[in-house]
């Protein structure tokens, strides 16, 4: 096969496995993540891969070697800002997607406009107060659908972690309870960004209920 003809066919057959209407609603769909660590990073490879159309990322950090336990990066990526990081990252699993980035830091006088235009935001942040502080920013300022996080650290059950409908926009995801000083580790960091993930799917397919 030529590489014409593959880049011609490749998102059609990347999209194979997708139920019938997936692939063009989140093709459709435009999405941001704040923050591009732990939950971030492996939301925006998850949703990259499902084809959302427009993938905002934000985030001010960069990479270190304690991020290595639990985010989407390698030791290659060391020293390098996240959101470029990951921008590498995510062209090369889907090169049909479109990529953003800002990096800033959010606040509750910034965030309106950083995340204008953009239907669903991924709260992914390890601060409780910037959580509550974008959280609170969003849902004043308009009718944006947040997707965030509460609960994950340690290594307690994974059954735990569940989504839940807090309010007509807000989603939270977690177990509610675990306080970072368990240890942030990757299994159930992870199994909360594949809730997030999922909710962002499904808000994205029209269904609001969890």
């Amino acid at each position: 096969m030529s590489g014409v003809v593959e880049m011609d066919e490749l998102e059609s057959l990347m999209a194979s496995r997708h139920a019938d209407g997936v692939h063009s609603r989140m093709k459709a769909g435009k999405v941001a993540v704040a923050g591009v660590g732990g939950l971030g990073s492996h939301i925006a490879v998850m949703l990259a891969r499902m084809g959302v159309g427009e993938l905002l990322l934000v985030d001010f950090d960069a990479v270190e070697p304690s991020n290595l336990n639990r985010q989407h990066y390698t030791i290659n990526h060391l020293g390098s800002l996240k959101t470029e990081a990951m921008r590498s990252q995510l062209a090369e699993i889907n090169p049909f997607i479109e990529i953003r980035t800002r990096d800033i830091k959010i606040t509750a006088q910034n965030a309106a406009e950083v995340f204008a235009g953009y239907d669903i935001v991924v709260e992914a942040f390890d601060n409780p107060e910037a959580k509550a502080e974008l959280i609170e920013s969003l849902l004043s300022a308009g009718d944006t659908k947040i997707v965030a996080a509460s609960g994950m650290a340690g290594f307690g059950s994974a059954n735990m972690i569940t989504t839940r409908r807090r309010l007509k926009n807000l989603y939270i995801c977690g177990d509610l309870e675990s306080e970072a000083d368990l240890g942030l580790m990757a299994p159930r960091v992870m199994a909360c960004a594949g809730h997030q993930a999922n909710m962002v799917v499904r808000l994205l397919m029209g269904l609001e209920e969890v």
